[in-house]
């Protein structure tokens, strides 16, 4: 099997790719498809792969137009090959995969717990503008409701959220409607700091594009006391984080 659909391909009909061919189902059902955007249940084991083989193929043409010589450089042969499993597997996994599962069980009554918590999770993601690399931390904060998940599947759900081409605003969305979802609880905090590709290898070239963005929901937003304690608290995990 290659990157085209085999059986479609004749002397007067052009090959179907199978990209095309999943595009075409998002449009047909209206679904959404931006750089963020999961899009897993749209798409089969298969079908992946299948990309995964027409990417590679891609990718070789921006090798060969780089005028890069993939067959005799040791050092970039079979590069389109990793570049392809990387961006569906790795860069961007959160698109083309289902959300982790997150085990949750119930915030009991007679010991039912109503404080703070507060995840450290670190992150990699991807500009959307120049898919250059996003390196930071996101703190999420939540004031338990009914529902309670294991403390793991905190940073699993903001690590989904973020192996997709995103912007930072947008990740720190997305991470605090994931936790909302999962928990049931409207009370929660995400602050997150990470540094930027795009500022620090192009432009700029900055040499540090250190930059924070904060979502708050519910009493994190609107009581002054709980927000200084979701900000203390980030402020002490910072202190003791390792370096």
């Amino acid at each position: 099997m290659t990157e085209e659909v085999k059986g479609l391909n004749t002397d007067n009909v052009e090959p179907v790719k199978i990209s095309q061919v999943v595009r075409e189902r998002l449009q047909k059902n209206g679904v959404r498809f931006y750089a963020n955007d999961n899009i897993s249940e749209h798409i089969s084991k298969f079908e992946l792969q299948e990309i995964q083989n027409e990417l590679k193929y891609k990718f070789q043409d921006v090798l060969d137009t780089l005028i890069i010589d993939t067959e005799n450089d040791p050092n970039s042969m079979d590069t389109a090959n990793r570049l392809a499993k990387m961006y569906i597997h790795e860069l961007m996994r959160g698109r083309y995969y289902p959300q982790p599962n997150a085990t949750a069980f119930p915030n009991h009554t007679n010991d039912r717990y109503d404080g703070m918590l507060v995840v450290r999770s670190e992150l990699k993601s991807m500009c959307s503008h120049h898919h250059q690399p996003v390196n930071g931390v996101a703190y999420i904060g939540i004031i338990a409701a009914d529902t309670l998940i294991g403390l793991s599947k905190y940073t699993r759900l903001a690590q989904w959220c973020a192996r997709r081409g995103t912007l930072q605003e947008e990740l720190a969305m997305d991470i605090a409607r994931e936790i909302m979802d999962a928990t049931g609880s409207e009370n929660v905090g995400v602050y997150i700091q990470a540094t930027h590709g795009c500022c620090e290898n192009r432009g700029i070239s900055a040499h540090s594009s250190l930059t924070q963005t904060t979502v708050l929901k519910g009493v994190f937003r609107s009581n002054h006391d709980v927000k200084k304690e979701f900000m203390d608290n980030i402020k002490l995990q910072q202190e003791f984080a390792p370096r």
